[in-house]
């Protein structure tokens, strides 16, 4: 039995993290709450650029996502800080939050009398909710509570030979163990997305994945492009890979070789344990806040040429397959799979050692992009501003 120590929340998840999250509702609040978390440790603002000038499912996938990061078990309890006429209404985002049983408070700057008394007011809030924080204390969990969030960016060929399946064995582990796994980047399916399907838990699960993928490459048809224009990005290609097929054929490791049992709209939690597929854009930061919105606790990111991006609810553990830029990029590298290419160790030591790590940050270790205060977020949209 592998045991974590997390934070038991009131709604039965359990959290890795304890944070106090400022959560503007909108752009127009973004600067507002990043004020407030400044004067306040212990608080850490959202990066919101969407909230208002939406309409119909553009608007509700905003609004959804910004409830589920509030959610998130990492999450201790929320001060929502809004401007008061935005489409994505602040005091309804709460409301929804604290359904989950935590503390959720609101302030809105148009009733607070302008930005400088929501600051004021806020950060008497946010005080308030940082020592209820400081009371809570770790108890004894289970692996089998966590929500494994998988993600690679910035690719190369080390990311398909050895990062992406060491990931992939690790994940097996989480399984294993009882956890979930959450996959992701639709985009970077496409060419590899029968590999998936064929281990599907059900024809209808296989013929879901399938599904997104046609979706998504229709989406870009629609505009009159292909995906295939932008992906492999400029990055890929220096680093190696030549098509989107060959991206994919990479990407698709990261799953391991568990049974994929659902298939997720962008931000919604799982309803299954084991392997998820989340319909997310290829992007790395709208798909990794997509994940942490959905509950992931955790990231496990690969990357070939290096990025130095974090998350502000979820620990991202970097994991490059290059070791190159593990001795380029040291400051931002978790760990070294690249030592597959050049010493005696298998794939499946090194998802031993992914695992390991997974336990270790569950139980306290902060990763490199913690320590160095990396905490990137933004949305994915399926529509545009009126």
């Amino acid at each position: 039995m592998n045991r974590i120590m997390g934070y038991k929340r009131a709604d039965g998840s359990v959290g890795i993290r304890n944070k106090v999250l400022i959560l503007p509702s909108v752009v127009c609040a973004a600067e507002t709450a990043r004020m407030i978390a400044m004067q306040v440790q212990g608080t850490v603002a959202l990066q919101n650029h969407l909230g208002c000038g939406q309409i119909g499912r553009d608007a509700r996938m905003t609004i959804d996502t910004l409830v589920g990061l509030g959610k998130n078990p990492n999450v201790f309890a929320v001060l929502v800080v809004g401007l008061g006429c935005e489409t994505a209404r602040p005091k309804e985002v709460a409301k929804a939050i604290a359904e989950s049983g935590k503390p959720v408070e609101c302030v809105i700057i148009q009733e607070a009398g302008g930005s400088l008394n929501a600051v004021s007011q806020g950060v008497r809030i946010a005080m308030d909710l940082v020592a209820r924080a400081s009371l809570e204390q770790r108890v004894p969990c289970d692996a089998s509570d966590l929500v494994v969030a998988v993600e690679c960016g910035g690719s190369d060929p080390t990311s398909g030979v050895a990062a992406n399946p060491s990931v992939g064995s690790a994940c097996d582990r989480v399984v294993r163990a009882g956890g979930t796994v959450v996959l992701s980047e639709t985009t970077e399916l496409i060419g590899a997305e029968h590999i998936l399907a064929a281990r599907s838990v059900s024809p209808e699960v296989g013929e879901q994945l399938c599904s997104i993928c046609r979706q998504m490459e229709q989406r870009a048809l629609d505009m009159g492009t292909s995906l295939r224009g932008g992906n492999p990005s400029p990055g890929n290609i220096a680093g190696g890979l030549t098509t989107l097929e060959e991206k994919s054929l990479g990407c698709v490791h990261k799953a391991g070789t568990s049974v994929l049992r659902e298939v997720l709209p962008y931000g919604a939690a799982p309803t299954k344990k084991g392997l998820v597929m989340m319909d997310t854009p290829g992007f790395d930061v709208d798909s990794v806040t997509g994940m942490v919105a959905g509950g992931a606790q955790i990231c496990v990111f690969t990357t070939g040429l290096g990025t130095p991006v974090g998350n502000p609810i979820a620990p991202v553990i970097k994991v490059t397959g290059n070791p190159s830029t593990f001795a380029k990029m040291r400051d931002n590298m978790d760990i070294n799979a690249g030592v597959i290419l050049e010493e005696d160790v298998t794939i499946d030591d090194m998802g031993g050692t992914i695992f390991e790590e997974i336990i270790a940050v569950a139980n306290g270790k902060q990763t490199r992009a913690e320590i160095l205060g990396y905490c990137e977020s933004s949305f994915w949209r399926c529509g545009t501003c009126v």
